[in-house]
């Protein structure tokens, strides 16, 4: 009879430790969406901080090309114009959308941490 007491658990026991690991196990499955969240938002932001970079750039190269042509022939200048001007508010829209997303962003695990709070405070209460 003493062998049984130590090689297996009471049924409390037993339901106590099966109901800690589904906790955990729901807590980690948690984590793992918000890690794809938080991966897919950044892969976002970072998209759009590239091609503000881009047309930035090419605001920059269309007004060197402007400057240069506006000595050279005035008949291209309307054309060189309208191009660094629908390039630089390109830039400027991926830049503020960037900047919108990050600030609007919530708090990393925020639902995982949420849930451990009240894990937390459901384990004091018993």
């Amino acid at each position: 009879m003493a062998e049984n007491d130590h090689t297996t658990a009471p049924p409390s026991l037993r339901r106590l430790a099966g109901a800690l690991l589904e906790t955990v196990q729901s807590r980690l499955e948690l984590v793992g969406i918000e890690l794809t969240e938080e991966k897919e938002r950044w892969v976002g932001v970072a998209f759009l901080g590239l091609a503000a970079m881009l047309f930035g750039a090419l605001a920059l190269v269309s007004l060197t090309v402007l400057l240069i042509v506006v000595s050279w022939n005035a008949c291209r200048l309307p054309a060189i114009t309208g191009i660094f001007i629908v390039y630089f508010l390109l830039a400027g829209w991926c830049a503020a959308r960037a900047r919108a997303i990050l600030r609007t962003a919530p708090m990393p695990f925020e639902a995982t941490l949420a849930e451990f709070a009240k894990d937390r405070d459901a384990l004091r209460a018993d």
